[in-house]
């Protein structure tokens, strides 16, 4: 999975594909590493960290918390991001495995 439940909430890693048309995301992908990523699309371009604001938005409509809930943690201009969510592991877990469509 490409979460991490921890203590305090979950870290999440991201494939981001900004311009991509729309916002949402598009599953869970196993790259060639071995390295499992949930794949987010946002209309955004990468610019002034307007993609970066974008993953939150579609983040924190999917778990249902508030946008102060979720950092990014790691890759704000990698396409590869981690983003750490503050909330109840398990649950958030549940919930980004229902949006990935698993």
């Amino acid at each position: 999975m490409p979460w991490q439940v921890r203590p305090e909430g979950l870290d999440l890693r991201v494939r981001a594909t900004p311009r991509g048309g729309r916002d949402g995301i598009d599953g869970i992908e196993v790259r060639a590493d071995g390295l499992a990523v949930l794949k987010v699309r946002v209309r955004a371009a990468p610019e002034d960290g307007a993609a970066n604001a974008a993953i939150r938005a579609v983040l924190r409509q999917a778990l249902g918390c508030p946008a102060a809930a979720i950092h990014l943690a790691a890759g704000a201009t990698a396409r590869i991001k981690t983003f750490r969510i503050v909330g109840d592991g398990p649950d958030l877990a549940r919930r980004l495995a229902a949006a990935a469509g698993g």
